[in-house]
């Protein structure tokens, strides 16, 4: 199989996957505990470790960027109001938090740098005809 239809492939299914994560996360986000928003930190955490997992496993930013775009069009495409008038994701500073939180996070993971460098070389110097004089040989 050529590598761009291999690669389009992983982009499709990694735009699936963000899909997927990015409903859950839109439905769970306003899921309250008392004060504290459970929906909201699960689903940040979530969406932060799928971003993170694609880009460290695949190495590839197009990738990350297809995850992302899957996860913040399903979290607009339901944050509108539903057609019986229902709106999933209301304009509440929690609500708010997690339209810009899902943002920055793949805006963060996909800005991060290449971190994989080039390994350190180790060649030993050439020796000339003064160092090998010089060392008794």
């Amino acid at each position: 199989m050529p590598h761009w239809l291999t690669r389009a492939f992983s982009w499709i299914a990694a735009a699936i996957v963000g899909v997927v994560y990015g409903a859950a996360g839109t439905i769970a986000h306003s899921l309250m505990w008392g004060p504290i928003p459970v929906g909201l930190i699960v689903g940040g955490i979530a969406c932060a470790a799928l971003l993170v997992a694609v880009r460290a496993l695949t190495h590839d930013r197009g990738a990350t960027v297809a995850t992302a775009i899957g996860m913040i069009g399903m979290l607009m495409v339901i944050s509108g109001p539903g057609p019986g008038g229902s709106v999933i994701v209301p304009n509440t500073p929690v609500g708010q938090i997690w339209v810009y939180l899902v943002a920055g996070i793949a805006l963060l993971v996909i800005a991060w740098p290449r971190l994989k460098r080039s390994p350190a070389r180790t060649e030993q110097p050439v020796a000339t005809e003064e160092s090998a004089s010089f060392n008794g040989s």
